[in-house]
C-alpha cells in the first residue's frame, strides 16, 4: 500500500503540529485532522494564523505553508476516514476519575470510540497508528475490536508514540532525537512499519528512525516520560535541603550536570512539573504495575508523583509563613498560569494548584500569563470543585498588564518561567506594593541580588533565605 491519504482523529496538541510537519515535509500526501469539535475545527482554520488552537513557536508559519494544499481541518470524521490508507488516533486518554482504576488509570474511552468508528466505516485496508499516550497492550485491544466489528478490510496496528516537548514542539518535529514505530513481527507488520518509516524518512535520517515490537513501542513512551518526571522530582527534593543547609540548588545541579552520565537537562529546580503527560504517564505505569502485582516498582514511580505534589504544597506554605502565617484578605500576584514557558497549555500546572491551596486559607490572587486567556484560569479552578464558580471569582482577578497585577500585592510568585518577566520594570513593581515587598520565585528564573537592591524579600527555590 502507497499511503497517498492520512487522517489524523484528534485536533490537540499532538495532532495538530505534528499532521502540519507531515504535510509540510511530504506535499504528495493529502493530511486531514478531523475532531469533533466544531470550535476548534473553526480556529485551525481561521484565516490569522495567530488565532490557532496551540501556541507553539513556528507553528503558525508551518500551518499557512500546507492549509489549503494537502492540509485540511475538518469535523467530517467518517469521510476522511473512508478516504485515507493511513489513520493516526491522536485523542485524549485522560486519568480515570471513576471506577476501577480511579486516579491512575488511563481512560481509553476515547481510544475504544475511534476503533468502533474505523471499523464502521472502513471499506479498504487501513493502517492504524497510535499517537495517544496509551498503555502497554492497548495494540491488541484496538485489533480485537477492529477485526471483530469490522466490514472484513485487514487492519494493521503501529504505535508511534510522541516525544514533543511544549514549546519546543515544531523544533522537536523537525529534528527529532528519535522517531519510534512499534508493530507486529509478521509480514504484513512489517509492510506496515515500513510505509509509516518512508514517510517520515522525507526529512528524519533513517539512523534515527528506531523500529520495535508495539509492545516495546507503548511501554518506551511511559518509561520516557517517567524518567523526565523522576529527574525534576530528584532535584526538588534536594532543593528543599539546600534551603536548610545554605547550599545552593543551581551549583548543586550545575556540579553534578558537567558528569557525563547524568548530563545538564531537567535539572532545574521549580515549583514542580505539570503538563498532559508526565503525572497521568506515570500514575499509568503505577497502576499497570500493580495490576500485575509489582507493588514495589509501582512504590518506586508513586513516589515521583508524591514528591511534586510536596513540591507545589510546600512552596504555597512557605508563601504564608512568610507573610506572618496567614494570607487572609492578602492580595497575591501570580506571573504566570501555563505550566511552562513557550504554550498555553494549564493542564496541571503547579499555578493551579499553589492558588488552590492560598485560596483555601482566604487569599485574593491575581494572574498575569501573557498566552492564558482568563477563561482558562476560571475553568482549571472551577474543575477542582474545591469552591463553587461564583467563590473562584471573588478571589481571583485575571489581568492582561502584569504591572497592574502587581499593584498592590503583598508579595509576587513567579509560577512559569516566561522570558519576559526578567525584563519587567522591577523599580516600578517595588513601587507599587505593600511594604515588605516579597518575591518568591517558583522558577529560578528572577537576578536574586538585583531584586534585593531595590528592597525587595526574595524568596528563591533552592536557596536559603
Amino acid at each position: 500500500m502507497k499511503v497517498k491519504n492520512i487522517c489524523c482523529i484528534g485536533a490537540g496538541y499532538v495532532g495538530g503540529p505534528t499532521m502540519a510537519v507531515i504535510a509540510k515535509k511530504c506535499p504528495e500526501i493529502k493530511v486531514t485532522v478531523v475532531d469533533i469539535n466544531q470550535a476548534r475545527i473553526a480556529a485551525w482554520n481561521d484565516e490569522d494564523v495567530n488565532n490557532i488552537p496551540v501556541y507553539e513557536p513556528g507553528l503558525g508559519e508551518i500551518v499557512a505553508e500546507s492549509r489549503g494544499r494537502n492540509l485540511f481541518f475538518s469535523t467530517d470524521v467518517d469521510g476522511a476516514i473512508d478516504e485515507a490508507d493511513m489513520i493516526f488516533i491522536s485523542v485524549n486518554t485522560p486519568t480515570k476519575t471513576y471506577g476501577e482504576g480511579k486516579g491512575q488509570a488511563a481512560d481509553l474511552k476515547w481510544i475504544e470510540l475511534c476503533a468502533r468508528q474505523i471499523a464502521r466505516v472502513a471499506k479498504g485496508d487501513k493502517i492504524v497508528v497510535e499517537k495517544s499516550t496509551l498503555p502497554v497492550r492497548t495494540a491488541s485491544t484496538l485489533k480485537d475490536i477492529l477485526e471483530h466489528t469490522g466490514n472484513g478490510p485487514h487492519f494493521q496496528i503501529l504505535s508511534n508514540p510522541e516525544f514533543l516537548a511544549e514549546g519546543t514542539a515544531v523544533q522537536d518535529l523537525l529534528e527529532p532525537d528519535r522517531v519510534l514505530i512499534g508493530g507486529s513481527q509478521d509480514e504484513g507488520g512489517q509492510k506496515a512499519i515500513q510505509e509509516l518509516v518512508n514517510i517520515y524518512a522525507h526529512w528524519v535520517p533513517k539512523e534515527k528512525i528506531l523500529t520495535t515490537n508495539v509492545w516495546s513501542s507503548e511501554l518506551s513512551k511511559l518509561t520516557a516520560n517517567a524518567y523526565l518526571a523522576q529527574r525534576v522530582s530528584s532535584i526538588n527534593s534536594l532543593s528543599e535541603l539546600c534551603e536548610h543547609t545554605e547550599a545552593d540548588i543551581n551549583e548543586v545541579a550545575k556540579a553534578i550536570g558537567t558528569d557525563s552520565r547524568i548530563g545538564p537537562k531537567f535539572l532545574k529546580a521549580s515549583v514542580g512539573f505539570g503538563g498532559s503527560c508526565f503525572q497521568k504517564d506515570i500514575l499509568n505505569l503505577v497502576y499497570i504495575s500493580r495490576t500485575y502485582g509489582l507493588h514495589e516498582v509501582a512504590d518506586y514511580w508513586e513516589q515521583v508523583i508524591l514528591m511534586n505534589d510536596h513540591q507545589k504544597r510546600r512552596f504555597a506554605k512557605k508563601i504564608i509563613r512568610t507573610l506572618y502565617n496567614t494570607v487572609s484578605g492578602k492580595k497575591i500576584s501570580f506571573l504566570g498560569w501555563a505550566f511552562k514557558k513557550d504554550t498555553n497549555d494549564t493542564r496541571e500546572s503547579a499555578a493551579i494548584y499553589v492558588a488552590d491551596y492560598l485560596l483555601n486559607e482566604q487569599s485574593y490572587i491575581a494572574v498575569f500569563d501573557p498566552k492564558v486567556k482568563s477563561e482558562q484560569v476560571f475553568m482549571d479552578l472551577d474543575r477542582l470543585n474545591t469552591r463553587n464558580p461564583e467563590e473562584n471569582r471573588k478571589y481571583v482577578k485575571t489581568e492582561t498588564d502584569p504591572y497592574k497585577a502587581c499593584e498592590g500585592s503583598h508579595a509576587v510568585a513567579v509560577l512559569t518561567e516566561w522570558d519576559e518577566f526578567t525584563g519587567y520594570d522591577w523599580q516600578r513593581i517595588y513601587d507599587s506594593m505593600l511594604k515588605p515587598a516579597h518575591v518568591f520565585d517558583g522558577r529560578n528564573l528572577l537576578d536574586k541580588d538585583k531584586l534585593k537592591s531595590i528592597g525587595f524579600q526574595v524568596h528563591v527555590i533552592g536557596s536559603s533565605d
